[in-house]
């Protein structure tokens, strides 16, 4: 058996368990309990002092997956375990990462500043929404990426004439490096919001005419942005479009919209657990990656090898 520890939250347990048994392992044995009027309580069920322990769990909402993981940091550092890392498949709250606006609060900061002073030694993540969140933290910080498993994905769907599209300006660098990838065209939508979790398509720039269309993003939260730029894409004579994201937040009414929408096939991954399936949604799990990354990790390995896409 592994010489370290793999524990979870409520966030996704079900992706805690692939993980640990990835990794060759079991989750361990954590008590976590709410009182009548909705307080936590956590507790390790078995011995972690001297352990090397990872924490699995997301922090989407509702908040208590960001306290459920403060606690069980807190009980592990007063437990003595030799160290701790925080394993945040889904760091939620990352759109959070500036001051954009007066008098808003910067909560990606927030949170870095509150997963430190628990008492985590290192973070372990996927696909941030901002990458310079790294910076936020001044402890030791590993970003992963999905890209190799969806690039094998698109690979195995062998799409004549494909180019891969940014729904936004902000996301034409991640776009670019899957187009490198897959030896595909390039092309962004100009988008202009005019409130939060409302986007109104503007301009494709790029040629969509005839072109299998891969939109690619890291996470899809209302559904809006993404549905409007399969639906713009459509319009401008494009064959099909497919679309790839991390993160699939899914609120609201976006699966509907995107059941509603022209979109052939919608490609994530396991990092939270999907609201209601759909024969649009493919899941592709990356408990495989982060149980790599954490017997490297425990190792004292590099993680490089992890970013290969072949």
């Amino acid at each position: 058996m592994p010489k370290f520890k793999i524990v979870t939250g409520r966030s996704n347990p079900e992706f805690a368990a692939r993980v640990a048994k990835a990794a060759g392992t079991t989750l361990g044995k954590v008590l976590i309990r709410n009182f009548s009027d909705g307080e936590i309580w956590v507790k390790y069920d078995e011995n972690v002092r001297g352990e090397d322990l990872f924490i699995v769990q997301s922090t989407q909402p509702p908040a208590d997956n960001i306290f459920e993981l403060l606690m069980l940091i807190d009980a592990a550092r007063r437990a003595s375990a030799k160290r701790i890392t925080a394993v945040i498949p889904y760091f939620g709250y990352a759109r959070q990462d500036r001051k954009d606006q007066p008098r808003v609060a910067i909560t990606a900061k927030l949170l870095a500043n509150l997963i430190t002073e628990a008492g985590a030694d290192r973070v372990l993540t996927m696909d941030l929404h901002a990458p310079q969140i790294q910076g936020f933290f001044d402890i030791p910080f590993d970003h992963l990426y999905s890209s190799p498993v969806f690039t094998r994905h698109v690979r195995k769907l062998a799409l004549p004439q494909l180019t891969i599209a940014s729904p936004d300006v902000g996301g034409l660098k991640l776009a670019r490096a899957y187009a490198k990838r897959l030896d595909a065209g390039l092309m962004f939508i100009d988008k202009r919001r005019p409130r939060p979790n409302v986007a109104e398509v503007m301009n494709i720039v790029g040629e969509a005419q005839g072109r299998n269309i891969l939109v690619i993003d890291d996470l899809i939260d209302t559904g809006g942005t993404f549905t409007n730029a399969v639906h713009a894409l459509k319009d401008h004579g494009a064959e099909k479009v497919y679309g790839a994201c991390t993160h699939a937040v899914l609120s609201g009414k976006a699966i509907t919209l995107l059941e509603e929408s022209p979109l052939e096939q919608l490609i994530v991954t396991d990092t939270l657990p999907l609201k209601k399936t759909s024969p649009k949604i493919v899941v592709k799990s990356v408990a495989k990656i982060f149980a790599e990354a954490i017997m490297r990790i425990h190792e004292n390995q590099s993680l490089t090898k992890l970013f290969d896409t072949d």
